[in-house]
């Protein structure tokens, strides 16, 4: 999960930090901008006070017009000289008042045309485009009108290079890059905490669920953080765990007081009908079939008594060679299977070990091969194997019975159940139920599938690792 949320998070912050550097950064491009025209619009009025001198003087036939112009034309030298920036005084047709550099001329068309009539028109020029960081040889053209009694004489045009403009805007944009990166990582770390924070009581209830689940009935929730809500639901989940292990618990000791108070007598009964025999005729049909019966009943009552001790004791489990032990398994029933006319054989590793119960696996393995046995026809085989792998241990059992259909499949193990093409074999369908029960107390698993062409294929999985590693 915080695989997924985390993610979510993160580009949750990040668009909202976009959100708020891009306006941040086009609001600081444009003010950078904005401060040099109206720096250039002040240095206009001076230059266009200036030059409205020259115009008087000139009306007015003034014999000292001359050196006012040639002041002017210094005075904007000097201008250009120092910071760079084109100036130039043109009249209405074109022709320059004064101008540094010398030979700079007002361009014929684009946006220096359309600033250059808005001033004659008695307007300061509109702002100029936005130069971005990235437009190297970007200029700005800001033109300012001359006005003498009235009317539009000249007008004053300043081209300014934007090199420093936007070096400075850049060096603006990367501080606010930085801080946008500060930002984030500091919000990253807070999403990792608000994260933690609010998923550990889901892991911690996510892995006692498992517990409940893989047959650890003592399994708890501790509700020590996180929100309240999931605090209230570790604890309604403890309450729920409490509830369902007494269930169990009820129903495991009425299963095995039953199981224990009903032998007795039916051991008594099975007497009397023993000694009933004997008043009858040798070979009895009925008394036979009443014996069958009553052997039958005993075995489902030990079934059902060793199916509530195995779901009631805890495991002791230990490093065990699991190769070795499933050795002397099929060892152990290889007289049984030569009876029978069938091959046991075993094969794969022959040393690996595992993490179980080793009484505890011995009876479930003895129980799968005596499934496995049970099933296989005269003169097919039942293969016992071992594989091992990253975290587990795989004994498969294979026989070359039957088989079970896939909705079978999905049954077996259930307690009770038997397949109704197999209701004459001899067994009361828990011996799989109690194999599960057992290899799930020390955290191993069964699993069943087909084997193809046909038969039934076991596998019986044990952990590699202990139940102290993470």
């Amino acid at each position: 999960m915080r695989t997924r949320l985390l993610p979510l998070l993160v580009v949750l912050m990040a668009g909202t930090l976009l959100a708020l550097g891009f306006p941040l950064a086009v609001s600081l491009a444009a003010a950078q901008q904005q401060r040099v025209v109206v720096d250039r619009i002040d240095d206009s009025a001076r230059f266009a006070a200036l030059a409205q001198f020259v115009v008087d003087s000139e009306g007015s036939g003034d014999n000292g017009a001359g050196d006012r112009r040639e002041t002017l034309q210094l005075e904007l030298a000097r201008y250009q000289e120092l910071y760079g920036i084109r100036v130039g005084i043109f009249y209405r047709d074109d022709n320059a008042m004064a101008r540094a550099p010398g030979w700079w001329q007002l361009p014929e068309t684009g946006e220096g045309r359309r600033a250059f009539e808005e001033a004659l028109a008695g307007r300061r020029s509109h702002d100029p485009a936005q130069v971005w960081p990235w437009q190297r040889g970007g200029k700005l053209l800001v033109a300012s009108p001359v006005v003498l009694d009235g009317d539009v004489v000249a007008v004053v045009v300043t081209e300014s290079p934007t090199d420093r403009m936007r070096a400075s805007t850049l060096r603006g944009w990367l501080f606010i890059i930085g801080g946008l990166a500060a930002a984030m990582l500091v919000a990253f770390g807070a999403a990792l905490r608000l994260t933690s924070w609010v998923l550990k009581p889901v892991r911690t209830l996510d892995a006692a669920a498992h517990g409940i689940a893989t047959g650890r009935m003592n399994s708890r929730v501790a509700a020590g953080g996180g929100p309240p809500e999931l605090r209230r639901l570790a604890r309604s989940f403890n309450e729920m765990a409490d509830n369902v292990e007494e269930v169990l618990e009820q129903q495991r000791a009425f299963v095995a007081d039953a199981s224990h108070q009903l032998r007795n007598p039916l051991a008594a009964l099975l007497l009397r009908i023993e000694l009933l025999a004997l008043e009858l005729p040798e070979g009895n049909a009925e008394i036979a079939s009443v014996r069958t019966e009553g052997k039958r009943l005993t075995q489902v009552l030990d079934d059902l008594l060793d199916l509530a001790l195995a779901e009631h004791a805890s495991a002791e489990i230990s490093l065990t060679d699991i190769g070795e032990l499933t050795g002397e398994r099929v060892a152990a029933w290889r007289p049984l299977a030569e009876e029978k006319g069938v091959r046991l054989t075993e094969d794969g590793r022959t040393a690996v070990t595992g993490w179980a119960d080793p009484i505890a696996l011995s009876s479930a393995l003895d129980a799968v091969i005596d499934n496995a046995l049970k099933f296989t026809p005269e003169g097919e085989e039942v293969r016992v194997s071992v594989t091992a792998e990253a975290r587990s241990v795989l004994v498969t059992v294979a026989d070359r019975g039957p088989g079970l259909t896939e909705e079978e499949l999905a049954r077996v193990g259930d307690r009770f159940w038997r397949s109704n093409r197999h209701q004459n074999v001899k067994g009361s369908g828990l011996g799989l139920s109690i194999s599960r029960a057992l290899l799930a107390a020390g955290g191993g698993t069964l699993s069943y599938e087909t084997n193809p062409p046909h038969g039934l294929r076991v596998t019986v999985t044990v952990p590699r690792t202990g139940p102290h590693a993470s």
